[in-house]
């Protein structure tokens, strides 16, 4: 192993990437590097291939001008994803996924619009001293939830999910579009999901360091890839 691997790989294990369930399930064995006191030790070797390869798809995405939506219904994680998107320019939802969100993306577009002509021009309140609108409109708070993150018309080139586990119907939405999917996988990821998601990248995805890590990773390789696209400009010597 390269003394830069090794770095990563110490990296990685600072994080506790590498801790996994007591019972891992069958698709999930090939990620493991064994078992301790009982629990599933994550091979963070595989770990750090499977992170690659999505970078690398990622910054060709970008690179083709794609765009990228992050998907988290973990409330620990909202900050750190809503930073990395704002950061980086992409979609994201914070929030558990509503069915049709991919499937059915001509008509959210529709929603998604009449959220942001109400959110421009609010009807007028009675009560000066509440300036938020959705404080009186349930319906409005509900859409701001779903569309507070999306900074697009277009459909999503590639989903990144947070949590696998808990996003199977954003999985199986993608998968039938043939979107690619990025996400981070437990140990414990149902074969079926695992079967569906095209860049798996096996880690201990209750760990809030490593998720921190994995953002600014996506933050730097969207970066780097918009940079790419730039014109160079040629300097005529006098």
């Amino acid at each position: 192993m390269c003394n830069s691997n090794l770095l990563v790989i110490q990296k990685l294990l600072s994080t506790n990437a590498y801790l996994g369930h007591r019972i891992p399930t069958s698709d999930f064995k090939g990620y493991l590097y064994g078992f301790r006191n009982e629990m599933a030790i994550i091979d963070l070797e595989k770990t750090l291939i499977c992170l690659r390869r999505a970078c690398n798809l990622i910054g060709s995405l970008i690179g083709a001008k794609g765009h990228l939506l992050l998907v988290n219904t973990n409330p620990e994680y909202n900050r750190i994803i809503q930073r990395m998107a704002k950061r980086t320019n992409q979609s994201y939802i914070n929030h558990k996924w509503i069915g049709g969100f991919l499937t059915n993306w001509k008509h959210m577009r529709r929603v998604q619009k009449h959220f942001q002509d109400f959110s421009a021009h609010p009807p007028n309140l009675k009560d000066a001293s509440t300036s938020l609108p959705f404080d009186y409109f349930p319906r409005f708070r509900k859409m701001q939830k779903c569309f507070e993150g999306i900074v697009t018309h277009n459909i999503p080139d590639c989903l990144v999910i947070i949590n696998a586990n808990q996003n199977s119907m954003a999985i199986l939405e993608a998968n039938q579009l043939q979107i690619p999917i990025v996400a981070l996988v437990d140990s414990n990821i149902p074969n079926r999901l695992h079967k569906l998601i095209t860049y798996p990248v096996p880690v201990n995805d209750d760990s809030i360091k490593f998720v921190y890590l994995f953002c600014n990773l996506i933050a730097k390789t969207v970066i780097l890839s918009k940079r790419s696209q730039r014109p160079k400009v040629k300097v005529k010597r006098l």
